[in-house]
């Protein structure tokens, strides 16, 4: 379900999102020279900064949307944290806790999140982000299928099919760019015979069909079935075990234990967030209802479970920049998965 805050930044976000470098929005508070000002409102994210007056008027973003105050704060460009460095936590681990490195057989390196509970079944699963357990597919490309072996550590980390399988992927929620090449028999038909016409004309130019999403994306998450409950422990590295859910809240103070970073800490800035993020080769896609913190994490750190100071979980981590990090809402992981804590 999404959040009371998302509702309302949905109703507002088409206002500033088609704006030029405008990467996201959502509820927040406002700042003024870094200083908070009590004050909430709409926090436009945007990838740099520049003068109103060095805009077009149609370019500016607005002072107000209905009855509430706009900030812009530089994020830079969002993009999946998936991309590793060597650093440690990249070790085999037998039982492997969270915080640890961990991927499909077909990526580089990400983060083991947190061990949570099919609610089906009752059995422990391994919980991370699709990009790192399901290799960024939504469900048709053929990028990852249920069963595929995940290893531990991840492949960039020397992690190998023969000696490092600690699970397979079991569950997925699909990724969805905001634009796809087109799947469908008649959209092929259309895209051979206008490529035909066109090489009469312009031999070195093709065209090619692509599909729009029509639906925002809630969550890049994940589950993988360990080869055996004794793969595992619950307890994340240098944070301990959950201690529930919890909602994420303005200023709230927040924590994540990742594969590249280890142990880090931050603020939650926004909420309901709508953000544009990059998915690598020019591909982008739109999430809702995220939670924008301060920077936590780098390369390598997607999958982390973000916690509050209690230990209850708050997000899961999956895009960022130099100046801020992306979570999915940690209740719709949750339900999209069908597993709790």
């Amino acid at each position: 379900m999404v959040s009371r805050r998302a509702q309302w930044v949905n109703r507002w976000r088409d206002r500033v999102l088609g704006l030029p470098n405008v990467v996201g929005c959502g509820w927040g508070e406002k700042r003024t020279k870094g200083r908070k000002t009590g004050q909430q409102g709409m926090i436009v994210l945007v990838r740099r900064k520049v003068p109103a007056a060095s805009l077009h008027e149609r370019e500016r973003i607005p002072t107000v949307l209905g009855d509430a105050p706009t900030d812009v704060v530089e994020v830079g460009d969002l993009r999946l944290l998936a991309a590793p460095m060597p650093q440690l936590r990249t070790i085999r681990t037998r039982p492997a806790p969270p915080g640890v490195s961990i991927g499909h057989v077909g990526i580089t390196a990400g983060t083991f999140g947190a061990v949570v509970r099919d609610l089906e079944t009752g059995e422990l699963l391994i919980l991370s982000n699709n990009h790192v357990l399901a290799n960024q597919t939504d469900g048709h490309d053929g990028r990852a299928t249920v069963g595929d072996p995940v290893l531990q550590p991840g492949p960039y980390d020397g992690g190998e099919v023969a000696r490092d399988v600690i699970g397979h992927l079991l569950r997925f929620v699909p990724l969805r760019p905001m634009a796809a090449p087109a799947s469908c028999p008649i959209a092929h038909r259309a895209q051979r015979a206008l490529n035909a016409a066109l090489r009469l004309l312009l031999p070195a130019y093709e065209i090619q069909f692509f599909r729009r999403s029509p639906e925002d994306n809630m969550v890049d998450a994940a589950v993988a079935r360990p080869v055996s409950p004794d793969a595992i422990t619950q307890a994340i590295m240098d944070v301990g075990p959950v201690r529930g859910v919890a909602e994420a809240e303005l200023g709230m103070a927040v924590k994540k234990s990742g594969r590249t970073t280890g142990l880090t800490r931050g603020e939650v800035t926004a909420l309901g967030a709508t953000v544009t993020v990059g998915l690598g080769g020019g591909v982008v896609a739109r999430f809702s209802d995220q939670v924008v913190a301060t920077p936590m994490g780098q390369p390598g750190d997607s999958g982390s479970l973000v916690l509050d100071e209690a230990n209850r979980a708050v997000g899961l981590l999956f895009a960022g920049s130099d100046h801020a990090t992306i979570c999915n809402r940690i209740q719709n992981v949750l339900d999209a998965l069908r597993v709790s804590f």
